[in-house]
């Protein structure tokens, strides 16, 4: 699944890396959550949490619906 979710992550990167941000997948766990570190621009911003719900899970749940759950790391 790792392999999918990097897929997903490289459809929904050029968008975050045209307001000069990136994400980083940190880990897929077995019970579908998802683990991402926000780069950049992204990685201070006040809508961060917006960005990984409604952008990057939103993608990632289309895609894969073993995906459960999208969460920020720092």
């Amino acid at each position: 699944m790792k392999d999918k979710v990097e897929q997903v992550l490289d459809q929904v990167r050029p968008g975050l890396q045209s307001d000069g941000g990136d994400v980083q997948l940190v880990e897929v766990t077995e019970d579908g959550i998802v683990r991402v570190e926000l780069q950049g621009s992204c990685k201070g911003c006040p809508f961060s949490q917006l960005t990984v719900k409604n952008f990057i899970e939103k993608a990632l749940k289309e895609q894969i619906p073993e995906i459960k759950e999208v969460q920020a790391v720092n």
